[in-house]
């Protein structure tokens, strides 16, 4: 090891020069991360094949600029030196972040060689030397060493964008070649029009230069040591900025969740207004800056969030940013504001936190950017200034209304006009109106359904590729040459179920991914009740860290859209030898109860892996008709004999009778802790032959659905429990935090108007009430009433047992003390965590060491993070398409005449100028409008009928007024009215659903009934024609080998997935959210 020096010459915070003197340390040996290393390096983790044609070092600047080139997994053999690496934290963190994450990442072939710490490698700054030539010097010499230390084994090409370094360094070795980003593209990677594209735009936005310097447009943001030490004085407050969907030019929150202060619980000094158009203060004056004339707050004055009011407060912060916010003095505080607007159903909220002034503040600091890619459109040419589009430099529209204008410099504008074009910010100067930006790729037509579920995809950051050659190559083999069978050794380590215990599923009519069974038997004489539920073993068949791990877990869950689903994990595994389909052996994971058969006591549990078969595979209307003792064919003894059927026959339906039995005193017991039945969304998909759907229908509950859901909700609880009390600090569990009080003020007020009393107290209070609040005369009021409930609910979500403390592990809308997921390991990432814990605890209890020591509270709290954002965008994205599915269904037929754009629709809401209203037919909720914007009200006749006439607009608690020259008209909370569906058609947005009223009636004259089938049947056979002429436009393009249908991604989703997506994506669990969960938990 030899000692140098590193000399720095900075500069303090009163722009004096500092010079800094560091002791750095040169080592021989570093690792090189090759396969063809020749000198034994101590290469641990990731390493560059051998099999390559040639590594690539790019230059410093390269990475700083063209990191997103840098990204494709095309491009391998890229070895990061460490002085590019230091380079890029001048772009910040979210660059840095970024770079880790492509060289953790095991897909790529990326690694980060130490060059400043090699003796060999090191180049110490020469005097006078621009710190971009030293860096481009370094890189170049840690090329040559690459090329040396491997004995001119593999080629070594450093990418540049200096021209001096490529005419300086091209010559000097013969194996290290010094080519530019743009030259080694065209010569190597020809066919990779993306990289190309994706180049020249970043370059073309490099070269653009503001033509003259502008006028300050906003203030500058406070340098980051004035933020933390206003954060740290609770003067400032940091939080995410979240701007409205509603009003996004001038409303943004800072939520309670985001808020951060020094002591939330006490009284924080604020400047008084007179100080806020002070210049921004530095070190120097900080403590004179502070010391002017405050005036205090308490800290409940921000229960409810701090509101930004204007893109001047926001001050160049963007949706999703981590933001430091200074308060306004009261005076100047202001409300949300309370009319209602296009495309509006916004119910978390409560009538008087919409009209109470709250606190507000302006955005003085960004902590963190947290820009992603946003799909945009380019406006038509009439759109945009002149000056702009000579100098093709574009404002152009983001599809998400919360995101500002983007500038971004093309040649293809003409071009571009009315596609969906994938742009990324690159910078936002306080010169500037909007941000500055560079596009990535195009996506298609707007208005096209395959761009339109691609912008869904992008805007909610979900990536899923097909599925690799290389993932591929580790799934088993399963066909009719070569059938998998069950390993005999494998076998001799489980518990072998298939002869003792009489194993079936239950699920949709068509289900093929069966990831839970069901087992029920008598023991000890008919005293002893045996309960068993079985769980796909997945993580036998997908080893921690393989590539299709990684994969699964950066996916994390199943993405279902309305037309299509893409796996989380190959369909090799998740349709076939991880599904438990009947009549073959599979692999489980197994808990089995022994029950007290009179009191259902537990007394014995077993954990274990098992080898089971599954005799019967049912769907819910066989299970519920065998219950209800009707006749019904089973089809696995359609060839039986009918003495030994009949035999069988019984047999099943004791075992179905055992398990509802025990699925009643399940659901009591949470009932009688709290647990909560609340309002989702459910379906039923009827699938064709080839397995497209035909249509989405209401299901009707059965009582089988709540039994199965039951039986999935105890196994998740008795395995959080297992995994917490071996791993106590590092458990993947999941919690469901109570709602804050005021969130139910609407649903309080709501079913105040009707009569019902609400106690949100507690849970059981809540669930009591809501079971109370029923009107004999209308099914729909206590179904509203309970999904202003699930409105009201917080989200559920997973956490590391380390980081929280043990009274925060309840779950609120199950009653359950400890919960996690294990029951749907196909489709859920957080499952396969939930699995490889309990396989390690079972091992630690039987005194041996687990195979791999279980994650820390540390990494499996980040993995618990990334698991609920993916929840949350999966749940966005599925929200988002049945959206555009239901606009595709109305766009084609006239309003004025086709019978199935009138429907019936229920008030559940009250606005200053309208209505929110709830369509059971269709399952849509949005604003009517009783103002419009020309300022007339709706007046209506003797017979219901409503038309637009001059007048004005009176608001209550429980009703609203309009009144006009006809007279007057009231329309009440709960009120049934017919409305017209219509839609409102936007090029750079999605296209939304107008819904106004035509008779203050009900539809049709008849009394309320449960939702129709009929609106649905139609809406999604329409849809289906629509796609199937959207494919038939396409039909030029290549179609899919068998082996990408097979293996890579599930475009047409089966029964089970459509309803498995409801439960899994609604706000909270299912299992809370509906009795008749069709579904594991």
């Amino acid at each position: 090891m030899i000692k140098t020096e590193k000399v720095l010459h900075l500069k303090s915070s009163r722009g004096r020069k500092v010079r800094v003197v560091r002791e750095h340390y040169l080592r021989e040996r570093v690792p090189c991360f090759s396969s063809l290393c020749q000198a034994d390096c101590e290469n641990d983790g990731k390493v560059l094949p051998g099999d390559l044609t040639h590594y690539v070092v790019p230059d410093a600047e390269v990475v700083v600029n063209y990191l997103e080139v840098l990204e494709f997994p095309e491009l391998q053999g890229l070895v990061i030196t460490q002085t590019a690496c230091q380079a890029l934290h001048s772009k910040g963190r979210r660059f840095c972040d970024r770079l880790r994450n492509l060289l953790k990442d095991q897909r790529h072939d990326c690694v980060l060689f130490a060059n400043e710490f090699q003796e060999y490698s090191y180049c110490p700054r020469e005097k006078a030397e621009s710190q971009e030539k030293w860096q481009t010097r370094c890189v170049y010499a840690a090329a040559v060493w690459y090329y040396n230390h491997l004995a001119g084994l593999m080629n070594v090409v450093m990418i540049t964008e200096d021209e001096e370094a490529v005419s300086r360094f091209s010559s000097l070795n013969s194996g290290v070649f010094v080519i530019r980003v743009q030259d080694y593209l065209q010569n190597f990677w020809p066919e990779l029009k993306a990289a190309h594209e994706l180049y020249s735009s970043i370059t073309q936005v490099l070269q653009e230069k503001e033509g003259e310097d502008s006028q300050r447009e906003f203030s500058e943001h406070l340098p980051a040591e004035v933020l933390e030490a206003g954060i740290k004085s609770g003067r400032f407050i940091q939080g995410t900025l979240n701007v409205s969907k509603h009003r996004p030019q001038n409303e943004a929150f800072i939520t309670n969740q985001g808020l951060s202060t020094k002591n939330p619980g006490a009284e924080a000094p604020l400047r008084s207004s007179f100080l806020l158009a002070e210049p921004a203060p530095t070190l120097d004056n900080l403590w004179e800056f502070w010391a002017h004339s405050y005036f205090r707050f308490s800290a409940s004055d921000l229960s409810s969030g701090v509101l930004v009011f204007g893109s001047k407060s926001r001050n160049r912060a963007v949706h999703g940013d981590m933001v430091v916010v200074e308060l306004l003095p009261k005076s100047e505080w202001r409300g949300k504001v309370t009319v209602l607007t296009e495309g509006q159903v916004d119910e978390k909220s409560g009538d008087d936190s919409e009209t109470k002034a709250m606190p507000t503040g302006r955005v003085v600091g960004i902590l963190q950017r947290n820009w992603r890619d946003y799909v945009v459109t380019f406006p038509p040419r009439d759109g945009t200034q002149s000056q702009s589009r000579n100098s093709q430099r574009i404002l152009v529209i983001p599809w998400d209304r919360r995101i500002p204008k983007i500038r971004i410099s093309t040649q293809q504008a003409d071009a571009l006009q009315d596609h969906r074009v994938v742009v990324r910010i690159d910078s936002w100067p306080s010169t500037s109106l909007y941000p500055n930006g560079h596009s990535v790729r195009v996506l298609g037509r707007a208005g096209e359904l395959e761009t339109e579920v691609q912008t869904i995809l992008m805007e909610n950051c979900i990536h899923v590729p097909p599925f690799s050659e290389a993932q591929l190559r580790e799934m088993p083999v399963n066909s009719s040459e070569n059938p998998w069978t069950v390993d005999p050794a494998e076998a001799a380590e489980r518990r072998d179920l298939r002869e003792t215990h009489l194993v079936f599923s239950i699920d949709p009519r068509g289900c093929e991914d069966v990831d839970d069974t069901l087992s029920v038997r008598s023991l000890a004489g008919g005293k002893l009740l045996e309960l068993g539920v079985h769980i796909a073993d997945v993580t036998h068949f997908v080893s921690e860290g393989s590539l299709t791990d990684l994969e699964a877990r950066s996916r994390a869950t199943t993405y279902y859209l309305a037309d299509r689903r893409h796996d989380m994990l190959p369909s090799v595994l998740s349709a076939d030898l991880c599904s438990l389909l009947g009549g073959v052996d599979r692999y489980a994971m197994s808990v089995l109860w022994e029950l007290d058969a009179q009191s259902l006591a537990v007394t014995k549990v077993w954990f274990g892996r098992t080898l089971i078969r599954s005799s019967y595979q049912l769907h819910y209307e066989l299970a519920q008709a065998l219950l209800n003792g009707e006749e019904a064919e089973v089809p696995e003894l359609a060839r039986v004999d009918p003495e030994e059927r009949d035999t069988k026959l019984t047999e099943l339906t004791e075992a179905l009778e055992k398990l509802t039995h025990i699925g009643r005193h399940l659901r009591a017991q949470r009932d009688r802790g709290g647990a909560l039945e609340l309002e989702g969304v459910e379906v039923r998909a009827q699938l064709d032959e080839e397995k497209n759907i035909t249509a989405l229908v209401p299901r009707q509950p059965l009582e089988v659905h709540e039994t199965v859901a039951e039986c999935m909700i105890y196994a998740n609880h008795w395995v959080a429990r297992k995994i917490q009390e071996v791993f106590p600090y590092q458990a993947l569990l999941r919690r469901h935090p109570p709602p804050r009080q005021e969130l139910f003020s609407q649903l309080v007020d709501t079913a105040q108007a009707r009569g019902f009393a609400m106690d949100t107290r507690t849970n059981k209070a809540l669930a009591d009430s809501l079971d109370r609040a029923v009107d004999p005369q209308d099914p729909l009021v206590n179904r509203l009433l309970r999904m202003m409930a699930t409105q009201a609910m917080s989200q559920a979500v997973y956490f590391s047992t380390g980081a929280q403390p043990e009274d925060q592990f309840y779950h609120y809308g199950l009653a359950l003390d400890r919960y996690t997921h294990f029951t749907s390991p196909i489709r859920r990432y957080a499952d396969m965590v939930v699995h490889r814990l309990l396989t390690a605890a079972l091992q630690v209890e039987q005194g041996a060491e687990p195979a791999k020591t279980p994650a820390g509270n540390k990494d499996l709290e980040e993995l618990a993070e990334h698991i609920n954002n993916k929840n949350r965008a999966a749940q966005r994205a599925q929200n988002l398409s049945m959206g555009l599915f239901q606009c595709l269904f109305f766009k084609e037929r006239d309003p004025e005449i086709d019978p199935r754009c009138v429907a019936d629709g229920i008030i559940y809401a009250i606005r200053d100028n309208g209505v929110l209203v709830f369509i059971p037919e269709y399952g849509v909720k949005g604003p009517v409008y009783m103002r419009n914007k020309e300022g007339r009200v709706v007046s209506t006749g003797p017979d219901g009928t409503c038309e637009w006439q001059t007048g004005s607009v009176r608001r209550y608690t429980d009703h609203i007024i309009t009144t006009s020259g006809s007279g007057s008209a009231t329309f009440r909370l709960f009120d049934h009215i017919t409305v017209r569906i219509s839609v409102l058609c936007t090029n750079c947005h999605a296209d939304s659903l107008n819904l106004e009223v035509i008779n203050n009636k009900l539809h049709r004259s008849a009394a309320p009934q449960q939702p129709s089938s009929q609106g649905r049947n139609q809406l999604v056979q329409e849809v289906v024609r629509l796609a199937e002429e959207a494919q038939e436009k396409a039909a030029q393009r290549p179609k899919l080998p068998r082996e990408e249908r097979e293996f890579q991604q599930s475009k047409v989703p089966n029964l089970y997935s459509i309803l498995e997506e409801i439960r899994e994506l609604a706000l909270m669990d299912l299992e809370t959210a509906s009795r008749v969960c069709p579904t594991t938990a």
